[in-house]
């Protein structure tokens, strides 16, 4: 069991255990003495903190640590026991080079980090302008506005903490601090919370936030509320539903769904170890260990052994009624998350090296495919699957931007398991979605789009007739469609970038990362922030008026990072949830 935050423990001792001392008032010198020693050890405790701005906290008005179970558990199982195992380095082993050409590099990557803090800046403070309150800057009208099933806790607001403090704005961050300790998680109009969406970006956010800058006022804002995101495993079956309904969550009233995303689900793991980690609750960790239980009991079980299906039925917990199958929208970091939480773990749970190591082999006898281009580049894109109970296995030659986190995910489970050719297939799927990216007029990847595939992962003839015959010929030659158009500021692609340059140390990401960058502020900026755009086929690009948290909070804190020192987040030292908040790994 870790238990990492003395500080936090001592401030929530009771003193009513000295009410007895002032009845007497020959004790009143004793009692007095005994506060100031209380005092001091409580002030004493080292709080690594920038004294900048002090905080007003203020606290959730619905206590949900002190909501009863419907449905109790007896003994919750604890975290793994025992000191973290030494695992592999993730991080390339970088040097600094003192030559004139190292410090002729470095000059370049200081300009580069510049120019993407100036982009955070830009919109960061045109949001804060509109106010804290709202979710999100609507970017180019200049307006606020609450997203659905966010519950107008400031999305952005926390989201971006993180940002502020790697990218040394202290300042900020205090203000923003200070802002988002007093949320009041019982002061919504919503009568329910995206489950998932609210773990990852409000409760990452605020785990992220007190990792890096340790203020304790963040994690006790982050127990608040996991206290009533826990309340969605309080279900017949302890399996959560998609949405949090806060009523139904009160009366004992939840359960899980019938026909819910996997990902949804499947991905608090990280977020829950860790509160488990930093307040010795072990609560956290039991609900997320029963769902991790059913996907070790399940994955040989379904339509596609290795993997689990894009939908869950988990009202009775049937993993075998859905027969699709991604790692793209909807299950997306159940897979991620395996890893990562594999690591956050210290090693001492090797269930997630199962399930990474059995799903991935099925990712890539079935899911992986090689495009087939003129030039017979040599990269890889993972499609969907669907299985028929006449045919089989259907592969579909659709990528979405939103896969492509897998090459991260692939060099990060090549690194921690040992697996030479994950690494591989990792930067050929990097190279993809890099591929994708300049294939394009605006040099920014669409949403969703096809291509033309070979049969096998091996390099094929190019077939000219099939593609007129099949494509839109005012494509790059390869692509059949363009299906979805937009961008929407989405991250994944500069995170495999980020990803393989911090764990190969080959510069020529960063060199990548900074054509993307480049790219993406040419096609969204907007007078105030930058906007997701209509189509990237276009470059007159049409601005939607929307900046999602994640553009702050995934998308320029990667850009920063591939820029940055190696030691600014660690890959030794941190893990970063699917919205690339920095955990602590337990050492």
């Amino acid at each position: 069991m870790f238990v990492e935050n003395v500080e936090w423990q001592a401030r929530q001792q009771p003193y009513n255990a000295m009410i007895a001392i002032f009845r007497r008032k020959t004790r009143v010198a004793v009692a007095l003495f005994l506060v100031l020693v209380l005092y001091l050890l409580v002030g004493l405790i080292p709080e690594h903190r920038d004294t900048l701005f002090g905080f007003t906290y203020v606290r959730t008005s619905y206590d949900w640590s002190k909501q009863p179970l419907k449905y109790p558990i007896s003994e919750y199982t604890p975290l793994p026991s025992g000191k973290p195992l030494s695992l592999p380095q993730v991080q390339y082993a970088f040097t600094t080079d003192t030559s004139p050409a190292g410090v002729a590099r470095e000059e370049v990557l200081a300009s580069r980090r510049a120019e993407v803090k100036s982009a955070f800046v830009k919109s960061w403070t045109s949001y804060k302008n509109v106010g804290f309150g709202y979710d999100e800057l609507m970017p180019v009208s200049g307006k606020g506005r609450d997203a659905p099933g966010f519950g107008g806790w400031g999305a952005t607001l926390v989201d971006s903490l993180s940002t502020l403090w790697i990218m040394g704005l202290k300042d900020d961050f205090y203000e923003a601090a200070a802002a988002a300790v007093t949320i009041d998680w019982a002061d919504t109009r919503d009568n329910s919370c995206n489950f998932f969406e609210t773990t990852i970006r409000h409760l990452g956010g605020l785990l992220g936030a007190y990792d890096l800058s340790l203020e304790t006022a963040l994690l006790e804002k982050a127990i608040e509320l996991g206290d009533m995101l826990f309340m969605a495993y309080d279900t017949p079956n302890h399996m959560p539903p998609f949405w949090l309904d806060f009523d139904d969550a009160k009366r004992g009233n939840q359960l899980a769904g019938y026909h819910d995303p996997s990902a949804s689900l499947t991905s608090s793991s990280l977020e829950f170890t860790r509160l488990a980690q930093l307040t010795g609750n072990n609560k956290y960790y039991d609900v997320i260990n029963r769902v991790t239980l059913v996907l070790d009991e399940w994955q040989n079980k379904t339509a596609l052994p290795g993997m689990w299906p894009t939908f869950f039925d988990f009202r009775q917990i049937q993993l075998d009624s859905d027969s699709s199958f991604t790692l793209g929208a909807l299950a997306d970091s159940l897979y991620e998350y395996l890893p990562k939480t594999f690591a956050i773990l210290g090693g001492l749970e090797p269930m997630y090296e199962k399930l990474y190591r059995g799903s991935m082999d099925t990712v890539i006898k079935n899911l992986l495919f090689r495009p087939k281009t003129p030039d017979q580049v040599d990269i890889l894109f993972t499609g969907n699957v669907y299985v028929s109970s006449d045919t089989g296995p259907h592969l579909t030659a659709e990528v979405q931007h939103l896969g492509c986190f897998v090459g991260g995910m692939f060099g990060l489970g090549s690194k921690l398991f040992n697996i030479p050719e994950h690494l591989e297939i990792g930067e050929k799927i990097t190279r993809g979605c890099v591929w994708a990216y300049d294939a394009m007029p605006t040099g920014i990847m669409p949403e969703i789009f096809n291509l033309e595939k070979c049969d096998t992962l091996d390099p094929c003839e190019w077939d000219e007739e099939q593609w007129e015959n099949e494509s839109d010929m005012t494509l790059k030659k390869g692509f059949k469609n363009a299906r979805d158009p937009r961008y929407l500021l989405r991250p994944e692609a500069v995170e495999s970038v980020f990803l393989m340059y911090r764990m190969t140390g080959n510069p020529e990401y960063q060199e990548m990362a900074w054509r993307m960058f480049q790219a993406i502020r040419n096609a969204t900026e907007t007078d105030l922030a930058f906007s997701s755009i209509n189509s990237v086929r276009d470059v007159n690009t049409v601005k939607s008026d929307s900046m999602e948290s994640f553009w702050l909070a995934e998308t320029l804190r990667y850009l920063y990072l591939t820029f940055s020192s190696p030691d600014l987040v660690n890959l030794d030292d941190y893990v970063l949830n699917t919205e690339a908040h920095p955990l602590k790994r337990p050492k």
